[in-house]
């Protein structure tokens, strides 16, 4: 059965769609059966996967047919080329409009974990991209994981909302999904020539512990560079810095008993 993991924050620019992107691609690398599910309205964990608007625009399903519509979800998931392992439930902007029609709908918080219920045993991980808020998209998001990944930007301000969004996690798990646990916090953006980037990351490893990851995520041109070809890292630049530190985080992801507090590389 697959095990489903949110990537949340509610703070955008933090690395959260190029994490979900490149992880999943590290994983399928790796030798597991990936499904990224695109629930962000903005599409771009598809585009970044090669399967932009053109699916929506051809009449193909979406994310939003799926929750709202009764489409079957097997019908509206899509290959990644050149990774035999990894596919992606594309998104579209329609998916704008499922935070009110959820609004008055009952068990509005379900909608996603029923949506991924046929699919959890044709996948070992299922990634849920999810939008840059705390609102119903995101709580169907944590609802229907198993554990939530954060990627964390190494600069203050992505500090001040970490905490509500800990508490949103804390109170998804307390009402709605009592398995849901952090599986981890990714710090992205490192540039080791900053000194808050060090202070940034000495302060969430006082708090979080060994719940941080060793692998730490750069400032690096090729991840910026490879969503505008469709392509994650580690098909656009396999020797990047950013492909490879995905890939040590695929790794860590798979064997977390690996995992040490300690100064980031």
């Amino acid at each position: 059965m697959a095990k489903i993991v949110a990537l949340a924050n509610q703070k955008g620019g933090v690395g959260k769609t190029t994490t979900t992107i490149n992880l999943g691609a590290s994983l399928a690398e790796l030798g597991r059966r990936v499904l990224v599910v695109d629930a962000d309205p903005q599409g771009n964990a598809s585009s970044g996967l090669g399967v932009g608007g053109a699916a929506a625009a051809a009449g193909h399903p979406t994310l939003y047919q799926c929750l709202l519509a009764g489409a079957d979800p097997r019908a509206a998931i899509l290959p990644v080329a050149d990774l035999d392992r990894l596919a992606v439930l594309p998104s579209s902007i329609d998916l704008v409009g499922a935070e009110v029609e959820l609004v008055q709908a009952p068990r509005r918080e379900r909608f996603l974990a029923t949506t991924l219920e046929p699919l959890l045993a044709d996948y070992d991980f299922i990634l849920i991209d999810c939008p840059p808020s705390l609102g119903l998209l995101t709580i169907n998001a944590l609802t229907a994981a198993h554990s939530v990944l954060i990627p964390l930007q190494c600069e203050y301000f992505a500090l001040e909302g970490l905490g509500q969004l800990v508490r949103t996690i804390r109170l998804v798990k307390n009402s709605y999904n009592s398995r849901l646990h952090i599986e981890g916090l990714l710090l992205t953006m490192y540039d080791r020539r900053n000194r808050l980037t060090f202070q940034v990351a000495k302060e969430v490893k006082t708090h979080f512990k060994d719940q941080v990851y060793r692998a730490v995520i750069p400032r690096n041109v090729r991840l910026s560079e490879s969503p505008s070809h469709g392509k994650p890292a580690i098909l656009y630049a396999r020797s990047s810095p950013g492909a490879q530190s995905y890939l040590a985080l695929g790794k860590e992801l798979l064997n977390p008993q690996n995992r040490r507090q300690g100064a980031a590389p």
